[in-house]
């Protein structure tokens, strides 16, 4: 199966930005300040006066390959992930991913090489149950697990750590999986009901 992603919910908005800026001042929200919302929130981004944007949150389910589980990893500071674990559970649903550029030969070598894998796997956890526990069978059965083998997570940023995701991994230097992802969360938040987000998301030009 393909990787894919589904926004779970969000808080905030331009004006959620916007406002957290003008705590040093006044929150108060006059129509003058409103008509002005886009051009402080272009002058926060350009001025890396980022701290304003980390006052909104968007949270998505993913289903990832364990390449771009790693590269999720990596983003620690404004992100927040849980995921799955063949530690404690037994991933009863082989769920496995098979790159969509291979010539039909190689997806098919894959495939075939996952299924075995997989089918070792469940056979090892029942093997090794009797000898060692069943909480050692599926730890260490993980290892028949390739890295093609794909895990569900829980994933939240705010904006300014999502802004900082979107540089990284929606980049023609990125993985591609990683990046397909990274251009799948920003279709779907420029694509919310009501635009939350438009000025925003122009402002670092995304």
């Amino acid at each position: 199966m393909m990787n894919k992603v589904e926004l779970l919910g969000h808080y905030g908005s331009d004006i959620t930005h916007a406002q957290s800026a003008w705590t040093s001042t006044s929150r108060d929200l006059t129509e003058d300040k409103l008509n002005r919302v886009d051009k402080l929130l272009n002058m926060l981004a350009s001025e890396g006066h980022h701290t304003p944007f980390e006052k909104s949150s968007l949270h998505f389910l993913v289903t990832v390959d364990q390449a771009t589980h790693i590269h999720l990893l990596k983003h620690r500071i404004g992100v927040s992930i849980n995921g799955e674990s063949a530690r404690y559970k037994e991933l009863k649903e082989d769920k496995t991913y098979i790159p969509d550029d291979w010539p039909r030969e190689w997806e098919e070598k894959l495939l075939d090489l996952s299924q075995v894998t997989n089918m070792a796997y469940h056979e090892c956890i029942e093997a090794l149950a009797p000898v060692v526990g069943r909480k050692r069978a599926k730890e260490s059965a993980r290892f028949f697990k390739m890295f093609n083998s794909q895990i569900t997570m829980d994933v939240t940023f705010n904006w300014r750590s999502f802004y900082h995701f979107q540089q990284l991994r929606n980049s023609e230097h990125a993985q591609i999986e990683v990046r397909e992802l990274a251009q799948e969360m920003l279709d779907i938040v420029k694509n919310l009901e009501g635009n939350p987000f438009e000025k925003t998301i122009e402002a670092f030009k995304l």
